[in-house]
């Protein structure tokens, strides 16, 4: 009795193929996006709204050190993402489903925490909406990249 095609072995199908560089480049991308949602997610809040996020209204438009810390802290979650996904690919059988889930677990926890807070109810829905921004950009762009950089068997060979 013969292997189907597309089995390699008994260890099961043959794994996908990542290619990290492109995958770590995307994420990269990822990372200087999420950072920029997050900047224009303060604009738009403080200069279109003239709601008080993340610091005190005679901060400006631009607030202060607090949004330079969320982007770099979208940027890191970016990044974090990027990682997660790498390992999923390497490790789980479905790992665009566990991505999936597990990111938007993780956005909505994050989107409820400053719904929890005593700040003005305007600030609070406002940081809301960009850190549900945020992960909705990070979970879709580092999603789509892993999908550009797996190569998966087809015929018992690997294509891009």
């Amino acid at each position: 009795m013969g292997l189907p095609q597309n089995m390699e072995g008994p260890g099961g199908p043959p794994r996908p193929s990542v290619d990290a560089g492109r995958l770590w480049m995307g994420g990269v991308a990822t990372a200087v996006v999420a950072a920029l949602v997050a900047v224009v997610g303060v604009l738009v809040a403080r200069g279109l709204f003239d709601v008080a996020v993340l610091a005190p209204d005679r901060e400006g438009v631009w607030g202060d050190s607090s949004t330079v810390t969320l982007a770099g802290l979208a940027a890191v979650g970016g990044l974090l993402a990027t990682g997660l996904m790498h390992l999923l690919l390497l490790t789980t059988p479905r790992p665009w489903r566990f991505f999936t889930w597990i990111i938007s677990l993780v956005t909505v926890a994050v989107a409820i925490t400053p719904l929890l807070t005593g700040e003005d109810a305007a600030a609070r829905i406002a940081t809301s909406v960009i850190y549900l921004a945020i992960g909705v950009a990070i979970g879709s762009l580092v999603s789509s990249v892993a999908r550009s950089a797996v190569s998966m068997p087809r015929d018992g060979r690997f294509t891009r």
